[in-house]
């Protein structure tokens, strides 16, 4: 497994993501990776994984997150949505440090964690085993040379439509046009997945019950405008 990831890493210029760690975690964060996270954490290796059977109580469908940031989505879609379990993948230890604080204050049981690539654990899914996927505000790496490290790209769009089910949902957020452009043109190319936007309001506006994340909150304070692209697994 190690020797994969560093080929892959090798072959896409470096990992999809950027630094691990930020500043000095709080003594409650620390505690919440020291003890939570064990519990949470998805199990190590290269065993496939039951989707399904990953949590306390059964669910009807699971959900996946790739790079969850503060967790404010994860959290807020987890909650309104007990019945179904989620997955939320995101290796920077101070956002997984939030997302398990929100997780110890409101209880929550129907949600599982990777503090890792998500790369890892998309060939551990079954085929047709994900109900929906969000990838919101991944790392736009906007100069030149780092794009090819962008999350959407030709082999993750294959991973991500073999782990979903037919007419399952990918939804993509960023405030970067040159990234959304990049994202449409490789969806499009991939024949994978269907643009569901119809008129310009489908991208501009949020999805219902949009919880809205720090990032966006950052994006709109600097005059970079949102958009939410909604995509259906063919």
């Amino acid at each position: 497994m190690r020797t994969t990831r560093v080929i892959a890493e090798q072959d896409r210029g470096g990992a999809f993501f950027g630094r691990r760690k930020g500043h000095k975690l709080r003594d409650n964060h620390a505690r919440l990776l020291a003890e939570v996270l064990p519990r949470l954490r998805l199990p190590a290796g290269t065993d496939k994984l039951a989707p399904a059977g990953l949590f306390p109580h059964p669910v009807r469908e699971v959900w996946l997150e790739i790079g969850f940031g503060g967790g404010e989505h994860l959290l807020a879609r987890a909650r309104e949505n007990p019945d179904i379990g989620f997955i939320g993948c995101e290796p920077f230890v101070n956002g997984m440090a939030k997302l398990l604080a929100g997780v110890e204050e409101h209880a929550i049981a129907n949600l599982r964690v990777w503090d890792d690539d998500a790369t890892l654990v998309l060939p551990r899914l079954p085929e047709a085993s994900i109900g929906r996927v969000f990838v919101l505000y991944p790392d736009p790496w906007p100069k030149r040379r780092h794009r090819k490290r962008r999350f959407i790209g030709e082999e993750t769009l294959a991973a991500l439509a073999r782990v979903m089910r037919p007419g399952a949902e990918l939804r993509f957020a960023t405030d970067i046009d040159d990234y959304a452009a990049w994202a449409l043109a490789r969806i499009d190319r991939s024949g994978l997945f269907a643009w569901r936007a119809e008129r310009a309001d489908d991208w501009r506006r949020p999805w219902t019950g949009w919880p809205g994340t720090r990032y966006e909150a950052k994006a709109l304070r600097e005059g970079r405008l949102p958009m939410y692209l909604t995509f259906v697994r063919r």
